[in-house]
């Protein structure tokens, strides 16, 4: 990516009307989106993750037979920096580098997959192994099997931490040579059914959204033994939803002093204070998506976008300092929208 250019890069589910990877410049005094271009290289490129020195960014096709690609950041927009590699999973939802490799979250097939990493950024031809998941929850329909929604590295680096919805648990991985191994399953309530995970920059604690229960788990997190206990499970939403309320993304701010969700049906972001070094949450207020479906936010530079899949836009907010509460700003129209990673 060209120094001193600040890009960001939107996922879509061209299934429903989405243009693929759309690239866009960020306004270094505003924040604001301005569309550059689309790229439609792969199917359903609905979750997007760059590469640490930012030149490679990497996209999952969550599609029935899913599969990862990676593509170059040198010139304005991404190009495909080989084909497609098979994940050996179906309905891949997130991917994350870890210890060399793309890991990837296979929620159709209930499973995660590494795929090794080259010097140049691309991909090798195949997976190095794949981890399948056992168990379920007592939802009818959401739970009667495994389900991985996020699979992302600790703070550390040492471990891959994943959520599972099926399963109601969060899992903790190494990769043997090449292979996902699991080193613990933590159990989180039955019927929650865990969505995404968010670690506190102390490193100390992290946070699970619930996507089946409005609600969010506060964590203790102990990096030497890769082990995560529970310590408290509360609601982000006030009240009792009036309808559908299904949250879906999780972003904690790089100073560690607030956590925002985001909450379908209901099309609200929720503002947390943090207290205790991330050990407690207070919550602070609830404000408009800005769109209908809120399904992933993003902090990046005291901004939060926010990726309306139904209404097909992104909405930017600027973050009050000192309360955290996010004001809105702009959007851009994106079609189906799914996730924003900026670089």
């Amino acid at each position: 990516m060209a120094v001193g250019r600040r890009r960001a890069f939107i996922g879509s589910f061209t299934a429903a009307g989405g243009p693929g990877i759309v690239t866009a410049s960020i306004d270094p005094g505003t924040g604001a989106l301005r569309v550059l271009g689309t790229l439609n290289a792969l199917p359903d490129p609905s979750y997007l993750a760059l590469s640490p020195d930012g030149r490679t960014l990497y996209a999952v096709s969550e599609a029935a037979e899913g599969a990862v690609a990676a593509f170059r950041l040198t010139g304005n927009e991404p190009e495909p920096a080989g084909r497609e590699v098979p994940v050996d999973g179906n309905g891949p939802t997130h991917l994350s580098l870890f210890a060399g490799h793309v890991l990837t979250a296979n929620y159709g097939s209930g499973s995660v997959s590494a795929v090794p990493v080259r010097a140049d950024g691309g991909l090798a031809r195949s997976v190095s192994g794949v981890l399948r998941h056992d168990g379920s929850g007592p939802h009818p329909q959401r739970q009667q099997g495994p389900h991985p929604h996020q699979v992302q590295p600790d703070p550390s680096g040492r471990w891959a931490v994943g959520v599972d919805l099926g399963t109601d648990s969060v899992r903790v991985y190494t990769l043997a040579d090449g292979a996902p191994s699991q080193h613990r399953e933590i159990a989180l309530r039955p019927g929650s059914g865990p969505r995404h995970l968010a670690f506190h920059p102390g490193g100390s604690c992290a946070y699970v959204l619930n996507e089946l229960s409005p609600t969010l788990v506060i964590c203790r997190w102990d990096a030497a033994d890769g082990a995560l206990k529970p310590l408290a499970e509360i609601p982000v939403l006030p009240g009792t939803p009036a309808g559908d309320a299904y949250p879906s993304g999780l972003a904690v701010s790089p100073d560690g002093r607030f956590v925002w969700t985001a909450t379908r049906g209901e099309d609200v972001l929720s503002v947390f204070a943090v207290e205790g070094e991330g050990a407690a949450l207070t919550p602070l207020t609830t404000v408009p998506c800005g769109g209908h479906w809120p399904r992933a936010i993003t902090e990046s530079h005291g901004l939060l976008y926010v990726a309306n899949e139904r209404s097909g836009d992104v909405t930017w907010f600027t973050l009050d300092p000192d309360t955290g509460v996010p004001h809105r700003r702009g959007s851009i129209a994106v079609p189906a929208a799914s996730c924003v990673v900026t670089g």
